[in-house]
């Protein structure tokens, strides 16, 4: 009763849509901005160019088992129709110890503006990823002015490790892909002993950790070929749109004076 009485007095507001009339009480929101989910807009006409992906791994040894299960995801992907392209961190400077400029910040940065999705392979070391990946993601810019580079882009995560299966990489990657607003799939791999799971020509023998990275590639393609021409759309935000709006209403007030 006291919260009642403290509470001041909301009116609801009816609004018409195609389904008929809805009544609204939502106080907080900015109704002109609110928009429901539109089905015309989630099944957009398919592209039908090959899925851009772009494959990024965490180790320069010599003999790289993230490379190497990196190169085999690679040829999964070009078996199921993507367009696959690798990044070779070698050379690539810590970051903010060189400028954006440095050629293999620019070469990182534009294969991910490329790529619509992505593959990231890392080993686990110290019970995290390596500062190698690390180095990576954190030169892809979140955002570059109004436009985030990574927003809506699918992503795949996968590690390796010298000691028994864990997922401390790979959870670590998926905290980072939401990070970058990517979408990232349901699957992923990871691969104990990886020394053991290669053969000496640097190819990944027959087993169900195999079986999971074959199951890894074939979703990545799904997912990029069913969110692709739909991405936009599936991150637009209505704050994102009201931050917009506010921005908007200032200039033209500022333009007024």
């Amino acid at each position: 009763m006291v919260l009642a009485a403290l509470s001041p007095r909301r009116t609801a507001k009816r609004f018409w849509t195609k389904r008929g009339s809805v009544l609204v009480d939502l106080p907080a929101v900015e109704l002109s901005l609110l928009k429901r989910p539109d089905l015309e807009a989630l099944r957009p006409a398919f592209s039908t160019h090959p899925p851009r992906i772009l494959i990024l791994y965490g180790s320069l040894r010599t003999v790289s088992y993230s490379r190497l299960l990196a190169e085999e995801a690679g040829r999964l992907l070009e078996y199921f129709g993507a367009t696959v392209r690798f990044f070779d961190p070698s050379g690539l400077p810590l970051p903010d110890d060189a400028p954006a400029s440095h050629p293999k910040v620019q070469e990182l940065r534009s294969l991910s503006e490329w790529s619509e999705g992505q593959v990231w392979v890392s080993p686990e070391r110290h019970g995290a990823i390596t500062g190698i990946m690390k180095a990576q993601i954190d030169w892809i810019p979140l955002e570059i002015g109004a436009i985030r580079p990574t927003q809506g882009k699918t992503l795949a995560v996968m590690q390796v490790s010298g000691g028994s299966q864990s997922f401390n990489a790979v959870n670590t990657l998926r905290l980072l892909g939401r990070w970058m607003r990517m979408i990232t799939i349901p699957n992923q791999s990871s691969v104990p002993k990886a020394f053991t799971e290669f053969s000496p020509d640097g190819r990944m023998k027959p087993s169900p950790y195999y079986d999971r990275v074959v199951d890894v590639c074939e979703e990545l393609v799904k997912f990029t070929l069913l969110t692709r021409d739909a991405s936009h759309y599936l991150t637009d935000r209505y704050s994102e749109r009201r931050e917009t709006a506010a921005k908007l209403q200032e200039r033209v007030t500022l333009k007024s004076i």
